[in-house]
């Protein structure tokens, strides 16, 4: 094989990737497989779209190695093929961050109130949370919890807040995650426990943040 011709296949093999994340649904699609294996059916809930177009976004994601799938009974049940995909989601977003002034305007409106932001750090949150001197809630679905989560944070998903409030004492700061900047759980039970007279904020970060950035999680 020629210089060229080699040199050829190695970036268009690479290309492959940049080809199957090149769909906003696709992206959207890592992420919440980024919080633990998923139904084609879930996904496509979660996505708003019908269940042949999920199955052929997943499909295009398996054509790149991206993602696997087993069958359970009657369901095909999909999951990342490695971490090393959440972390490419992140790096992906990080860098569009940086450089697109577009989503920086749209995460702009998003946390349009600062105050509603947790001021501190990681490392101060996971030793305020172990302490006890704030509270972690993870308000993303139960099954995403047992997969992972923050070291010391409860799981209250967002449907159960309500009728789970006397576990959450008032005289303590509530923090809420979900599953990443885009997520809007959060400001769902920020909302919500505001409403009720509880101090909450929330941070921006999820599982695959967390990781990422070489952050302890806990499993299970």
């Amino acid at each position: 094989m020629k210089k060229r011709e080699l040199k050829d296949l190695l970036y268009e093999q690479v290309a492959r990737i940049g080809k199957a994340v090149s769909s906003p649904k696709r992206l959207e699609l890592l992420e919440l497989l980024a919080q633990g294996e998923k139904t084609v059916e879930v996904l496509a809930t979660e996505l708003s779209i019908d269940v042949k177009l999920a199955s052929a976004h997943l499909k295009a994601l398996k054509a790149a190695r991206l993602v696997e799938h087993r069958r359970e009974g009657k369901y095909m049940v999909y999951r990342l093929s490695g971490e090393d995909v959440a972390q490419l989601w992140v790096t992906l977003r990080l860098v569009a961050e940086e450089h697109l002034v577009e989503l920086q305007l749209a995460l702009q409106k998003m946390v349009a109130q600062p105050d509603k932001l947790a001021q501190m750090g990681r490392a101060d949150l996971l030793a305020q949370a172990k302490r006890g001197e704030v509270i972690v809630i993870d308000v993303r679905p139960q099954e995403e919890y047992d997969v992972a989560h923050l070291p010391h944070a409860r799981s209250m998903p967002v449907a159960e807040i309500e009728r789970r409030l006397a576990e959450l004492p008032k005289g303590r700061e509530i923090v809420a995650y979900c599953r990443g900047p885009f997520c809007l759980l959060s400001d769902e039970a920020q909302k919500l426990l505001a409403g009720k007279g509880y101090r909450v904020r929330k941070i921006l970060d999820g599982v695959a943040e967390w990781q990422a950035a070489g952050l302890p999680l806990e499993r299970g």
